[in-house]
């Protein structure tokens, strides 16, 4: 187990590294930050000492040594646009962003299951069909398109839904929360619907997939002979049994609904950490970039570790084989 463990966290560093390396070296050349943060009449001499004093100058395995140290201490510098540390601009933004995805992430769960299994219990209904065609526009359409539409008929056409930003919210201590208010509910229709419809079509596909596999197992077919009713055949065996790698799918899909949230976030100007990325992508601020995907990649890997040891915990052959598991 203790080995299973120490390879797994040294897997895990070194994606970690690369995805660090990758970025860093990506955003290194997008552009000169310089030039977003002077005027046109600064001089030759002003911009040099501005390079200099931003460690722009150095080498880049000094530049990424130094963004590696830093970022473990949990230091991603300074904001070439704000000004601030970056920090502290991912903690005021963390709560919008956690916020929409915990949302999407309940409606998808709450839609995406039941449909599930209504369309695997009942495949031939003309509701399931409806279903199934709905899971696939939901598949198909991009995510933009999907948020336009929803602005342009709920915000345009109907006037229900207000068409940006968080509304009205509360703080709780350095948490803002928008769930404790009406304009805050109602400015959260609307993105959480549009960020969690890929994953709601995604579950309820592989509801139905697991839920056909197990109706067709022995057990199954010898509950159905002992006489047991249908409702305790297919909620009481085959759900139990079929929710288990739909659990496992979900919590990987976390990190995903995160890291997608940027498009969402940035049709409805949803003030989140997407919309801090896509901003600072605009202004060359590389250090605001950099923590971005290190964080998500970091949700990503955490998430990821944490599945492969539950999966080392309960299935004993992993165990006896010595720790295959999932890999990274």
């Amino acid at each position: 187990m203790l080995t299973f463990i120490v390879r797994r966290l040294i897997q895990s560093v070194l994606v970690m590294l690369a995805v660090a390396l990758v970025g860093f070296a990506l955003f290194t050349y997008v552009g000169d930050p310089v030039n977003n943060l002077v005027g046109q009449d600064t001089s030759l001499e002003d911009r040099e000492r501005l390079r200099e004093d931003l460690g722009l100058n150095d080498p880049f395995p000094v530049q990424f040594f130094r963004f590696v140290v830093n970022a473990a201490q949990v230091d991603f510098g300074i904001s070439y646009r704000h000004g601030r540390p970056v920090e502290d601009l991912l903690v005021e933004r963390a709560p919008a962003t956690l916020e929409l995805s915990f949302a999407a992430g309940v409606f998808a769960l709450l839609v995406g299951v039941p449909m599930g299994i209504y369309t695997a219990l009942n495949r031939r209904s003309w509701l399931s069909k409806v279903f199934l065609t709905v899971s696939l526009i939901g598949v198909s359409l991009p995510t933009f398109l999907i948020g336009i539409l929803l602005i342009l008929v709920f915000s345009v056409w109907l006037g229900w839904l207000p068409s940006f930003g968080r509304g009205t919210t509360v703080d709780i201590g350095w948490w803002s929360t928008g769930f404790l208010t009406r304009d805050g509910l109602t400015a959260l229709i609307m993105p959480a619907i549009t960020l969690g419809l890929f994953q709601m079509t995604l579950i309820m596909r592989l509801v139905r997939a697991e839920m056909l596999e197990v109706l067709r197992t022995d057990y199954i077919k010898f509950a159905r002979a002992r006489g047991l009713s249908a409702r305790a055949v297919n909620f009481g065996h085959a759900l139990k049994n079929t929710l288990v790698p739909v659990i496992t799918i979900t919590g990987l899909q976390l990190g995903s609904v995160i890291a997608f949230a940027i498009i969402t976030e940035t049709v409805f100007q949803w003030p989140g950490m997407g919309l801090l990325f896509i901003q600072a992508i605009e202004f060359v601020d590389i250090p605001v970039m950099a923590a971005y995907l290190v964080l998500v990649a970091f949700l990503f890997v955490l998430i990821n570790l944490i599945v492969d040891l539950l999966y080392f915990a309960v299935d004993p052959r992993l165990r006896m084989s010595g720790g295959g598991g999932q890999g990274l």
